[in-house]
């Protein structure tokens, strides 16, 4: 589905829609491309300043494209205490990219979240739906090497 035929879902002029728009727009192409903003602009009537606040606030919306495995770093007290700072350098290595970024490949993206939630097997990062704790460098270039061979196959 193209955004025009999202747009066609939703009265026109309506600021209300906004949200629910973007959402449905993010859910086709994984982020919120500038040219569909701009479209979104001229259908609701809002300034593209607006929907850039809208956008900006929120943080499910994303205005640039993600990888196929976005990681997400735990940086709490607990995982910070245990080495997630070693995680987060050991992945920016190895993928030759810093926290925020995504690979040139879109396989992988980094990011930093303030806690997940499993203080218990810290240093812990997400991938997905799946948690990947009492990590070290060995063990996360093992996982990238995983993840790159699940990918091809």
């Amino acid at each position: 589905m193209e955004t025009e035929a999202v747009l066609a879902h939703y009265p026109e002029n309506d600021a209300s829609t906004l949200i629910p728009i973007l959402q449905d727009i993010q859910g086709i192409y994984g982020y919120l491309p500038e040219p569909d903003l701009q479209k979104v602009s001229r259908y609701t009537s809002m300034p593209m300043s607006r929907i850039y606040g809208v956008a900006t606030f929120y943080n499910q919306f994303r205005l640039n494209p993600v990888g196929r495995y976005i990681i997400r770093v735990c940086r709490g007290t607990a995982c910070h205490v245990k080495g997630s700072f070693d995680i987060l350098t050991t992945l920016e290595n190895e993928l030759d990219i810093k926290a925020g970024e995504t690979t040139k490949d879109r396989l992988f993206t980094i990011e930093t979240v303030a806690c997940i939630g499993a203080c218990s097997i810290a240093p812990v990062i997400a991938i997905g739906d799946e948690f990947y704790g009492k990590l070290d460098a060995k063990k996360v270039k093992q996982l990238l090497r995983n993840l790159r061979k699940a990918d091809k196959e």
